[in-house]
């Protein structure tokens, strides 16, 4: 699978480019707010219908203009497609020309796997961080499972608006069994999901940590839910009623699910420094870069934005062994040197594509 160009119209500080693309590695260079990541944002937006930095759509069209639009041209091992995104004052994603009807129409048909320097959070920060990455992840290849997920997320706020009602207008206690059912369903099937996910990332991950850290560390996950065991859920949410009500909330259920690391049987994020932190978390996306070619039977595009200045040479050295199976995109302050390998260089200024250059 790759891109084999990309058209920016009035997206972030593009006005009009049209990008063609190599089919192995792709190198952005150039100073910082030059419009980089942009272009590997545009990329994340055209397979996943959302971006992965802003917060609202508005964000990604160029300053003074009322829409904006992106379009990506790509090859699969059966066909070959475009998909095009208008961001105005809603937006419209189409797919071979067909506007699609919901985002699940969009999800799987371009699969990435993005690297980032806030990706340590992935393993560094809170529980919500490694829900994103397995939601990443899993639309990609079930793309039924965003809905599922969305409808899960309407449950729970029908469901806490009426705890308030309960707290401040005496309403019927019981009448929670009407919600609860839902969301038992509704979690289990999640849960399933995301077990499924970790079991084959767990699969993966062992070997491919052994070999980037030379057998030094053993890597584990752990997947944390109370949602599999649908009686034992069951029985947790009505034991949390009085607790739910005073506070107004759900705090049982799917959305505080999490994963655990562990290196060498100790939990990574209580006793893991910031080089384990790292090789964890390349690890880890590596990992679901072969599930998904499992998944797919080809490799998905690989995105490294201004990611490898956070790697140390035999990282590096681990990481370009998996660069030589897919197309690459990498962003970067200065050229880079990558022994025995070809790429196509760009120098990127202010929102336009320079000296592009075969090496």
């Amino acid at each position: 699978m790759w891109a084999k160009n990309i058209k920016l119209f009035n997206f972030r500080n593009y006005e009009n480019e049209k990008i063609d693309l190599d089919k192995n590695i792709n190198i952005f260079y150039g100073e910082n707010a030059q419009g980089k990541t942009n272009i590997i944002e545009a990329i994340f937006l055209s397979s996943m219908g959302k971006s992965f930095r802003a917060k609202k759509d508005s964000e990604m069209i160029n300053l003074n203009k009322t829409s904006a639009t992106v379009e990506v041209n790509y090859e699969k091992k059966d066909r070959e497609g475009k998909i095009k995104i208008e961001l105005g004052k809603r937006k419209i994603i189409y797919n071979n020309g067909i506007k699609l009807k919901k985002l699940s129409e969009l999800l799987g048909t371009i699969n990435i796997v993005i690297f980032t320097p806030d990706d340590i959070e992935v393993l560094k920060g809170g529980p919500q961080q490694r829900r994103k990455f397995l939601d990443i992840m899993i639309s990609q290849l079930r793309p039924n499972y965003i809905s599922i997920l969305n409808t899960y997320s309407k449950i729970i706020e029908q469901r806490n608006n009426y705890l308030r009602q309960i707290k401040e207008e005496n309403k019927k206690i019981e009448l929670l069994d009407i919600w609860d059912e839902k969301l038992i369903e509704y979690a289990y099937r999640i849960s399933k999901y995301r077990n499924e996910f970790i079991e084959k990332i767990s699969k993966k991950i062992k070997t491919i940590h052994n070999k980037i850290t030379n057998n030094k560390e053993d890597i584990e996950i752990k997947y944390k839910t109370e949602c599999l065991d649908i009686e034992n859920f069951k029985r947790a949410l009505i034991n949390r009623r009085k607790l739910d009500i005073i506070k107004g909330y759900t705090t049982k259920g799917i959305h505080r699910d999490d994963f655990e690391v562990y290196i060498n049987n100790k939990e990574l994020n209580i006793y893991g420094s910031q080089g384990q932190h790292r090789t964890a978390i390349l690890s880890l996306k590596i990992s679901e870069l072969e599930v998904i070619h499992d998944e797919i039977d080809e490799y998905p595009i690989l995105l490294l934005d201004d990611f490898m200045s956070e790697l140390d040479l035999n990282m590096k050295k681990n990481l370009l062994k998996y660069m030589e199976k897919t197309q690459v995109i990498i962003t970067c302050t200065e050229k880079l040197e990558i022994q025995n390998m070809k790429y196509i260089e760009y120098k990127v200024k202010e929102g336009k594509i320079f000296d592009k250059e075969e090496i």
